[in-house]
């Protein structure tokens, strides 16, 4: 399954969005290497890249709602920090044990769980920074 920033995924806000793709490009790239027997030379830079995409990308989301006083900043957070320690739980488990159907499939609802956090809560911050302005 590819990942792509559709219609109903986009937000609105250039940097969210242009962050969301890179994400799901990151993701793309290590299940198209997997998917071609390639996935072990993809495995380390791939999930290096998300663990430390994510810390960024989480980042700038809460930068912009602490900036704008969003009200929902602590829930938003704290899926952010939950999602950040799974994610690099599972991304030691791809270094540790290669990249397994088990393991990518853990990567691929995880990263399920991030396209419905986009698809409400990132479109809901999104609408609150636009009627801010």
């Amino acid at each position: 399954m590819k990942y792509e920033l559709t219609k109903d995924l986009e937000t609105g806000n250039g940097l969210i969005d242009s962050e969301h793709r890179q994400l799901f490009q990151a993701v793309n790239t290590l299940m198209d290497a997997c998917s071609v027997g390639k996935g072990r030379d993809k495995i380390k830079s791939t999930s290096q890249f998300l663990q430390d995409y994510v810390i960024k990308h989480f980042r700038d989301e809460e930068d912009l709602q602490k900036t704008h006083q969003y009200p929902g900043y602590i829930s938003h957070r704290q899926f952010h920090g939950g999602y950040a320690q799974t994610l690099n739980k599972i991304c030691w488990e791809i270094e540790k044990e290669g990249p397994t159907i088990p393991i990518l499939s853990k990567l691929n609802q995880h990263i399920g769980v991030l396209v419905n956090h986009i698809r409400t809560e990132d479109k809901k911050l999104a609408e609150f920074l636009r009627n801010k302005k």
